[in-house]
């Protein structure tokens, strides 16, 4: 009983595991076609700053993005290199233990096929069983030989069933070995493109250091749209709350009416429970992050404090409300294009650089519901996405699922 046990205890650990290794390879293709993804967005990018002769910040931002994109995706053929290993190991391991019993099992096999042979006439069989003292033996004697048969066509069957399988692992190893080729190939190309992007980075980091006085008015310039863009987030979310700080109601101005402001607090908390489980307001990778930034060459210099993300997009990617909401107000801001403020309670969320709406303001909108496109600027095809609480900026990775 205990091998049977054993067995049993093998097969519901098997049965149980295969589904995770389904839901974990679905994953791993899931986000090795996003690396690429964002891979072949932030190279079209890059190709079109380089041909506006944008400057040479701008390139090395997405050259960043890009190559830290690359390194993730390498990492993750190492981690499935190492994995497909330990298959190609296990699945040959099983091949010799196969080999092995389908051997044993044929020798004996060709013993028992041997002498039935050497037996073959029909008259020794039955001279055997009436060669017998008694009936009881007879009976016993005919089991015996009917049992004697029985066991060669099973053995042939299993025999067959052997090779059978054996074959087929014999296949799946030979898959095995043609998809770790495979990996290999396209890590071998992803290494070489990630050197080509290194030299780029260097070529373009030396570009900046003989140019600094260039680069810091464009800095300057970019400080003061910083700016204007904060201010203005702040005049507006002042007015969505009103004058009482918005903990219940109050007066403010929007759109230059006099309104009384009364914040849902039960939204508010139903936001708030969703911290970290939000969807991302558009399908791209972070290529500018909350806080204030180190220059990547000018290590002392002082980058503007950023209030939210940039998020990398494809030409005319669909912009979506990341939580329910009411739509306060659609403003059109020097370097930002047209942005659109959400308020969710006492949250609002912001999406700048759009190139068309599809909302207006005093819209409830639903999570996942089109606000609008992202529009393709000088810097790019990226969408500036700030999320608040209150009067407080709040770094969106830390809500974003």
């Amino acid at each position: 009983m205990r091998p049977l046990r054993i067995i049993a205890a093998a097969l519901l650990t098997l049965s149980l595991a295969l589904p995770l290794q389904a839901q974990n390879l679905t994953a791993k293709r899931d986000r090795k076609a996003r690396l690429e993804k964002d891979i072949r967005v932030l190279e079209g990018q890059l190709s079109d700053a380089t041909k506006r002769s944008n400057s040479a910040a701008t390139q090395l931002d997405l050259l960043h993005a890009q190559s830290q994109a690359r390194r993730e995706l390498l990492q993750d053929s190492e981690r499935e290199l190492k994995t497909m290993g330990d298959s190609v190991r296990t699945c040959q391991k099983q091949i010799d233990v196969l080999q092995s019993r389908l051997d044993t099992m044929t020798h004996y096999y060709g013993k028992l096929v041997r002498n039935a042979y050497k037996n073959r006439d029909a008259r020794a069989w039955y001279l055997y069983i009436l060669a017998s003292d008694n009936l009881a033996q007879g009976m016993r004697r005919y089991g015996y030989l009917r049992e004697l048969s029985s066991q060669m066509n099973t053995q042939g069957r299993r025999i067959i069933d052997e090779r059978k399988e054996l074959e087929a692992e014999r296949m799946r190893l030979d898959s095995l070995r043609t998809e770790v080729r495979k990996i290999r190939d396209e890590r071998a190309t992803e290494l070489g493109k990630l050197r080509k992007e290194e030299e780029k980075s260097r070529s373009l980091v030396s570009q900046l250091q003989k140019d600094r006085r260039k680069y810091q008015n464009q800095l300057s310039q970019k400080r003061k749209e910083v700016e204007a863009l904060n201010r203005e987030i702040e005049r507006l979310i002042s007015a969505a709350m009103g004058d009482g700080g918005g903990s219940a109601k109050g007066k403010g101005k929007a759109g230059g009416k006099k309104t009384t402001t009364k914040i849902d607090l039960a939204l508010s908390n139903e936001f708030s429970a969703n911290k970290g489980k939000l969807p991302w307001p558009a399908d791209g990778r972070v290529v500018s992050h909350f806080g204030r930034n180190p220059h990547p060459v000018y290590t002392k210099l002082e980058m503007p404090f950023n209030n939210g993300v940039g998020i990398a997009l494809e030409k005319d990617a669909p912009v979506k409300a990341v939580f329910n909401g009411v739509v306060k107000q659609i403003v059109v801001v020097p370097g930002y294009n047209q942005c659109i403020l959400i308020q969710h309670g006492e949250y609002f969320t912001f999406y700048c650089k759009m190139g068309s709406v599809a909302v207006k303001a005093g819209d409830k909108v639903k999570t996942g519901e089109v606000l609008g496109h992202v529009a393709t600027s000088p810097d790019g095809t990226q969408l500036h996405f700030q999320l608040w609480k209150g009067r407080d900026p709040q770094d969106p990775e830390k809500w974003l699922r």
